[in-house]
């Protein structure tokens, strides 16, 4: 029978794994299969969600294991292989999502879906979008955010495109309001200078496609493709819409992306973000269409436990899922629905109360998740 085989490059491991691996080997030929196996190790790409299990695979990798004695250097080889396959990270939704730090493999996990899902839609020629992720590291609700994994997601998407000679612009609000009352959001607080310092390759991206600049039409320049604003949000006596709509009426029809904005109203008693406007202002600011949605679902007023999850990734329906907790201490997500829009907090509470879609919905649910989920 003819061994089927698989590049590790195209399994997902890095031009440095694959080099360590072939070392393990002792040859040249980079094909990972075990010693005496007609079946190669599968790796699935994280992006892909055809879930299974690490425990199936390596069962079925011993299954085609040669009974009897294995020499020492396949028995090693084979915990090598079995080893990396342990550690990298299959398709499937992360867990344990309350653990922080979370970890580099979560964490890539999450730029690498965002990143495919806002690709996308840059290539069906969407023009306004938006990014929400609000898990722990990434919600500033939480004593546990931590900017540069916000940071680590802007750097990946603008690097990305500028890998394919697109011009980023990576633009921060500036300080807002005037004189003594003058100030930005506490979230945004250092990420112009973060943003200035950080390491954007070895090849010169920044300053030549990649530039850091603030939110407005002054920063619109013609020679710029794309546009990342990083957390543009409202602060109470300021609001940020006016120089948001400037710029994007400055972009035209160029892609600009918005990565967890919060435009909701934020009145104050100096009469800015009053009813006056408001519905214009929330016309705007739900015209970014979503390109990626995933938020962690809560029991009302707590942050612990995780109750659920949903996830919306470009071309996708939103996905709602359940954490379930098992044996042994591991826990899994099962959908339990899924929805063409965003759903409301009802459709939210009948889905877990499983409960029919066509049954009349109550005021309130037995779950009464953070009403949050459903905001701008």
């Amino acid at each position: 029978m003819e061994k089927k085989s698989i590049s590790p490059m195209r399994a997902g491991f890095s031009s440095k794994e694959t080099s360590r691996m072939e070392r393990l080997m002792g040859n040249s030929n980079p094909e990972l299969r075990l010693p005496g196996s007609t079946e190669c190790l599968r790796l699935t790409d994280p992006a892909k969600s055809t879930p299974f299990s690490i425990g199936q695979r390596i069962g079925s990798l011993k299954c085609g294991m040669p009974r009897g004695r294995v020499s020492k250097s396949e028995g090693s080889v084979g915990k090598a292989l079995l080893r990396i396959a342990s550690s990298y990270k299959v398709a499937g939704y992360p867990t344990r999502l309350n653990n922080i730090p979370h970890s580099k493999e979560i964490r890539q996990y999450f730029y690498d879906d965002v990143l495919q899902s806002t690709r996308k839609a840059v290539e069906e020629k969407r023009t306004r979008l938006k990014v929400e992720i609000n898990i722990p590291e990434l919600n500033p609700e939480m004593d546990v955010y931590r900017i540069g994994t916000l940071m680590e997601l802007v750097r990946t998407l603008a690097l990305s495109f500028a890998d394919d000679g697109k011009r980023v612009k990576v633009c921060v609000q500036g300080s807002m309001g005037e004189g003594a009352l003058a100030g930005m959001p506490l979230q945004l607080a250092g990420s112009r200078r973060i943003l200035e310092f950080m390491d954007w390759g070895e090849y010169g991206a920044k300053d030549t496609f990649i530039r850091i600049g603030s939110i407005g039409s002054k920063d619109v320049d013609e020679q710029d493709d794309i546009f990342i604003l990083v957390a543009p949000q409202n602060a109470v006596g300021n609001c940020i819409i006016e120089d948001l709509q400037a710029m994007t009426d400055a972009a035209g029809q160029r892609p600009v992306i918005l990565i967890n904005p919060r435009l909701k109203d934020l009145p104050g008693s100096s009469g800015i973000m009053q009813a006056m406007g408001r519905d214009k202002r929330l016309e705007y600011a739900s015209s970014f269409e979503d390109c990626y949605f995933f938020r962690l679902l809560y029991y009302a007023g707590t942050q612990y436990p995780i109750v659920g999850a949903m996830r919306m990734s470009y071309t996708q329906e939103y996905e709602l899922y359940k954490r379930v907790d098992e044996s042994f201490g591991k826990e899994k997500y099962v959908t339990i629905a899924s929805f063409p829009v965003k759903p409301t907090l009802d459709e939210v509470n009948d889905a877990f109360e499983g409960k029919s879609r066509s049954k009349e919905k109550k005021a309130s649910g037995l779950w009464a998740f953070l009403t949050e989920i459903m905001s701008t």
